[in-house]
């Protein structure tokens, strides 16, 4: 039997969708201890996936892509993540099912090789990156001529980015608001790709300013306060400007709050409408809770929780 343990991530910008240097895409993120994929898997005579969850599909297109012919698995998967609100949540359980395949029939395979197989990370790296070794992460995106196109991973080919930066994250808590929403997907996903890309390339340069000389420097030297200004800054640029004016004025709303509550830095994950904070201490991360939990229940609706970040991927447990 084998047990697997996957992060979420954070993606907090895309950095390069106007690809006038030939490369596109590129991406930042964050790893979290949770919310999590978790799932147990053994060989059997027959295929079964059991557990409460609504991923079931993904976990069915894995084992399509992957699953030797003429063998069997037994999946049990018993904690989720809500789908289609940037957490990556695809990307995990696609991975989880995959891994646990490659480690029970031994197929050899790299966690990158995996993801390519299932068809995650035609876009991003930051989600293979996070199961793989966690931490803080930037990827350099795609050579535009591989891709042809401005498009999600829903609907790449493109094999995951290469990873230019990788760092433990400090050890700050996070506060995760979820509101009762999903973020665009598939087909919409798409059109939105089309409709506002290539993105001006001041914005990319701003980006890329911003992640080198301040975003980076200040995960080195575990500064919260210059975190929190890369991150202000890059929700007001390129894609993730665009990402954020979709949002229904309530989701909106709720970065407002966040940012009124003390947080250092609010961004949007991917889509949204996961809205993360940065804090220095859980004491005020938990006051940080109350109160969005309270402004959601008045609201929107939706749940506020308080996370970690996972600096080590995946926990692949073979019994």
């Amino acid at each position: 039997m084998i047990e697997i343990t996957s992060p979420s991530r954070l993606h907090l910008s895309l950095i390069d969708l106007n690809a006038s240097l030939g490369r596109v895409d590129g991406g930042i993120g964050v790893s979290l201890q949770y919310p999590h994929i978790h799932l147990t898997a053994e060989k059997s005579d027959h295929l079964e996936i059991t557990g409460n969850s609504l991923l079931y599909d993904k976990v069915q297109s894995a084992i399509s892509a992957l699953l030797p012919e003429g063998e069997g698995i037994s999946i049990y998967l018993d904690e989720d993540m809500p789908a289609h609100v940037g957490l990556g949540s695809g990307t995990q359980v696609a991975l989880c099912t995959a891994a646990a395949i490659n480690e029970l029939f031994e197929l050899g395979f790299s966690i990158r090789q995996l993801a390519q197989k299932v068809g995650r990370g035609g876009t991003s790296g930051i989600g293979v990156a996070a199961f793989e070794k966690g931490g803080f992460l930037v990827d350099g995106g795609h050579r535009f001529s591989d891709k042809g196109t401005f498009s999600p991973s829903s609907a790449s080919p493109a094999p995951p980015a290469p990873i230019v930066f990788r760092h433990d994250f400090p050890d700050w808590p996070i506060v995760l608001a979820l509101p009762d929403r999903q973020g665009a997907h598939d087909a919409q996903e798409v059109d939105i790709f089309r409709q506002v890309c290539p993105v001006p390339l001041e914005d990319v340069q701003a980006i890329s300013h911003i992640v080198l000389m301040q975003m980076i420097p200040a995960v080195i030297e575990n500064d919260i306060e210059n975190f929190g200004i890369a991150l202000d800054s890059l929700q007001t640029l390129g894609f993730k400007k665009q990402e954020i004016s979709l949002q229904s004025q309530q989701v909106q709303d709720v970065i407002e709050q966040m940012r009124l509550a003390g947080t250092h830095g609010v961004g949007m994950s991917s889509f949204g409408p996961a809205i993360c904070g940065f804090v220095e201490n859980e004491t005020k991360g938990k006051r940080i809770v109350r109160e969005i939990q309270k402004f959601l229940d008045e609201s929107i609706g939706g749940k506020v929780l308080l996370t970690t970040p996972n600096n080590t991927g995946a926990d692949i447990r073979m019994d």
